[in-house]
């Protein structure tokens, strides 16, 4: 199993993944997913080095795409199971299934094989892709 809990193992029926694309989708564009895009995007363009990690929040002054928020807001991040969604949707105060999606794309989309570099080029163009349009802050 991943960090995202996603797991390859098709044996579930159609109806629970249009449930949860449902559940993501929500917590995307809901009120608290849109304000966290907004706060991640602008975290991630004031980082230093553009780089980021994946499998943990924070490692030796490097982030994953969630980790960077948690940096700028000045979170304990050290105490924290990367792997519990629930612990980490608390401390984000977003929604689990939107702390699975984000740690997804991070950790395992499109592949393992892009450097942190490209990872932090990828995440940065899929967060202002998840904006709404037309949605003033």
């Amino acid at each position: 199993m991943s960090r995202s809990g996603y797991s390859e193992d098709c044996d579930y029926d159609n109806w629970q993944e249009i449930r949860w694309r449902g559940a993501v989708a929500a917590a995307t564009k809901g009120k608290r997913g849109q304000s966290f895009f907004r706060e991640l995007i602008a975290a991630m363009d004031r980082m230093e080095k553009k780089e980021l990690i994946a499998e943990e929040l924070e490692a030796e002054g490097a982030f994953c795409t969630l980790g960077v928020v948690g940096h700028e807001r000045g979170l304990d991040m050290q105490s924290v199971d990367p792997d519990d969604p629930e612990v980490v949707a608390k401390l984000f105060g977003i929604a689990p299934a939107l702390v699975r999606e984000i740690v997804f794309m991070n950790d395992e989309w499109p592949h393992h094989t892009e450097t942190p570099a490209q990872r932090w080029s990828r995440m940065r163009g899929w967060a202002e892709k998840q904006l709404a349009k037309g949605v003033e802050p």
